[in-house]
């Protein structure tokens, strides 16, 4: 079965498809810049070299038009025909609380994607696009799922994920802490207990998913107990271009001595504020070499980073009352040995001891345990596959679709009646 994996912004298009038999990535690649004049297409097979060509893509449906030309293209294409492909896989922003779990996409899921476009309007409406675009392109009949970075938080208790404002808004509004990044967190945190030869439910374990976009969840008896993003994915701790939490009468104090719209205050806190907001850089790569060079703001916007990290974790094992584990993962995380040892310094009262030398070796695919024989807390590192846990999940509901409506071949042997 070969399954490909969608992950759609407002002005690109992530694909990937994957052999479900062996669990191998057959071709990937991106389109971006969509419905801007210089759009493009890059696309790699396997593990050979991305190819980037302009193409003009006036909206998601050109651009799965694209994607298509190129996995069936007759010299490079990884497949023959589009008959190869079972089923296609989305990632869905916000599930809110409509969708607890994956599911195959009808009219009634597209709805209820649709609805929840003002909790995430930068992100469910152009996954929504994508989806309605590949109906027109693939039809109607290719099976469609899609997978929420929700729905693995959705067995936080109300303690956790209730804000403490007037409950009218939450009854009214759905206003809650919804969590995001949970097909990261799910896949880190079972391949984890993998290599702890554990079960997960045997395990308190703080996942960190570390990127330009951050998020931390806690995880106890197998299930998300709290996580650091809210409402929004703005909420949490210092990342790229993002605030995290801040003191909320800090908005209202801004907009007015600023003359500031709603709009122009949510860009500050989301393009505008974290790191970048602190020493005038979003790139991580960026901020180590000014940090290097000594640029004060620098050193402590990477310092606040550390910090934070640390304040969360140390939070989640109280709420948890242990830790076992802690996980980084995604770009920073598996690739920033500075900030795994600089966050997990803080943490030393837990009995958390990273080895340096294997802190600096696990970058650039290596995932392991990096914490020293005697630490009291195991520390790993590993490497995220937010689209195999997509696959796996549309997989498992197209195998039961088909299971449901096959013929019952069932015989009925006179002598057993």
């Amino acid at each position: 079965m070969k399954i490909l994996v969608i992950n759609a912004g407002s002005s690109s298009l992530k694909y990937q498809l994957i052999d479900m038999d062996t669990e191998t990535v057959l071709a990937k690649g991106i389109c971006d810049r969509i419905g801007m004049g210089d759009s493009f297409i890059k696309h790699k097979l396997g593990d050979g070299e991305y190819r980037k060509e302009p193409a003009k893509m006036g909206d998601h449906v050109d651009a799965f038009r694209y994607v298509t030309k190129a996995l069936t293209d007759k010299k490079e294409g990884a497949v023959a025909s589009l008959s190869e492909i079972s089923a296609v896989g989305h990632r869905i922003a916000q599930g809110g609380a409509v969708f607890d779990r994956s599911v195959l996409v009808d009219d009634e899921v597209i709805e209820g994607i649709r609805s929840l476009i003002p909790l995430a309007p930068l992100h469910n409406k152009p996954e929504l696009d994508a989806i309605l675009a590949c109906r027109e392109v693939f039809g109607k009949d290719l099976p469609e799922c899609v997978v929420f970075d929700t729905s693995f938080h959705a067995t936080m208790p109300p303690v956790a994920y209730l804000y403490a404002i007037p409950y009218k808004y939450y009854e009214k509004y759905k206003v809650r802490r919804y969590g995001f990044h949970g097909t990261s967190h799910r896949y880190v945190s079972h391949h984890c207990a993998h290599l702890m030869h554990q079960p997960l439910e045997d395990i308190k374990m703080v996942t960190c998913h570390i990127g330009n976009g951050s998020s931390i969840a806690a995880i106890k008896n197998g299930k998300v107990i709290d996580t650091s993003m809210g409402l929004t994915p703005l909420d949490g701790f210092i990342m790229g271009t993002r605030s995290g939490q801040l003191d909320p009468s800090i908005v209202t104090f801004l907009m007015e001595k600023e003359h500031l719209t709603p709009q122009q205050m949510d860009r500050i806190l989301n393009k505008e504020s974290g790191v970048y907001g602190v020493c005038g850089l979003s790139d991580d790569r960026d901020v180590t070499k000014a940090e290097v060079e000594g640029e004060p703001r620098a050193i402590l916007a990477h310092e606040m980073q550390n910090y934070q990290i640390a304040k969360f974790i140390g939070a989640y094992a109280a709420a948890m009352n242990g830790l076992d584990c802690i996980v980084f993962t995604a770009g920073l995380g598996e690739n920033q040995p500075s900030i795994r040892y600089g966050a997990c310094r803080y943490l030393r009262f837990l009995g958390v001891k990273v080895d340096p030398i294997l802190n600096d070796e696990y970058i650039h695919g290596r995932e392991g345990k990096i914490s020293t024989f005697d630490s009291s807390v195991a520390v790993y590192v590993i490497n995220t596959n937010e689209e195999l846990v997509i696959a796996r999940d549309t997989k498992d509901i197209v195998g039961k679709l088909h299971y449901a409506s096959a013929p019952d071949r069932t015989e009925i042997i006179p002598e057993d009646v």
